[in-house]
């Protein structure tokens, strides 16, 4: 599908007014200020989200973008602290360097496929960690602290980026920038399907033999998506370390990388928007289950196993029907 249809069109029309005017002006009646880094977390979880449901496209099954994510977050930290550059400089070059690092080890990698696949990238965030604990650069285990607030950039004496720590606000104006960052991540990510690499995508997640038999560059397809997809996750974290102002070799665990999974799969894999989804049920549906105490993960996983098994193309396939590029 090439573009929105006219039903899609409003949903997304309301969507946009929903978050950056609905929910401020509901958080401001309320006085629930803290909601806003509720939300915020949830918007950046949807990112890093974002790139895992990209690799999923071309049947790869990635559970290793909190490495990515971790090594984002360490990017824009030492870019900021010790180099002294504004952290909205740093914020792409914290998406880069995951991306560059994903294409270096991605060569040998991409080529297996299945579980063996997802045993490797199960093992790129413990090894991110250990990484991130052995370097002088990232203090170990000390970590990056005392990370300063986004400062503003000016162009001919024209405020084009605010300065954050000028701002009465802060949450605020984190909970506009990441659900900014999340609208630009998934408007790319739909118009990146529906343009030709999609539906090379999709062959590929069909059949990669059939694929490559019609002239298909398939390892160069794999390469460029599977950096798009840590392109994300780095984004995520750097947005991540900037809010809690500091960045530890824990700030990202395995647990974080298989939650951006299931997030995908809680959505639907069909769905351009499932991750985003499935972000927001997952996030929710585990605090709203604290109550039950030490019965919560049993519940909780209880749950997710039911929901797979009975819509195995996720929640938004109650909305959509049969899976599909939506």
């Amino acid at each position: 599908m090439a573009g929105f249809t006219s039903k899609q069109l409003i949903g997304v029309g309301i969507f946009l007014v929903m978050i950056f005017i609905g929910i401020p002006l509901i958080i401001g009646a309320t006085g629930r200020w803290d909601f806003y880094f509720t939300l915020t977390s949830v918007a950046l979880l949807a990112i890093a989200s974002a790139g895992v449901w990209l690799t999923f496209y071309i049947g790869r099954i990635n559970i290793g973008q909190g490495a990515f994510a971790l090594i984002g977050a360490y990017v824009s930290a030492i870019l900021v602290v010790e180099a002294g550059w504004s952290f909205w400089i740093s914020l792409p070059a914290a998406g880069l360097f995951p991306a560059l690092v994903a294409i270096l080890i991605g060569l040998p990698i991409l080529r297996l496929r299945g579980v063996y696949f997802a045993m490797i990238t199960l093992v790129l965030t413990q090894v991110v960690t250990l990484t991130a604990l052995a370097l002088p650069i990232t203090n170990g285990a000390t970590g990056i602290s005392n990370i300063p607030l986004p400062k503003g950039i000016s162009v001919l004496g024209i405020s084009i980026l605010p300065d954050f720590a000028a701002m009465e606000n802060t949450k605020l104006a984190f909970y506009y920038t990441a659900c900014i960052i999340m609208v630009m991540t998934y408007a790319a990510l739909y118009r990146l399907v529906n343009s030709r690499l999609g539906h090379l995508c999709r062959s590929m997640q069909q059949n990669e033999e059939l694929a490559s038999s019609i002239g298909v560059n398939i390892s160069y397809i794999r390469i460029v998506i599977f950096a798009i997809s840590s392109f994300f996750g780095g984004l995520g974290g750097a947005m991540f370390g900037s809010i809690a102002q500091s960045v530890y070799p824990s700030s990202f665990q395995v647990a974080d990388s298989v939650n951006f999974m299931l997030n995908c799969f809680l959505g639907g894999l069909g769905y351009v928007f499932g991750p985003m989804l499935g972000t927001l049920v997952l996030y929710f549906g585990w605090d709203l289950l604290f109550e039950f105490g030490k019965y919560q993960m049993l519940i909780y996983s209880t749950i997710l196993i039911l929901i797979i098994r009975f819509l195995p193309n996720g929640l938004m396939s109650i909305r959509f029907g049969k899976g599909g590029d939506k």
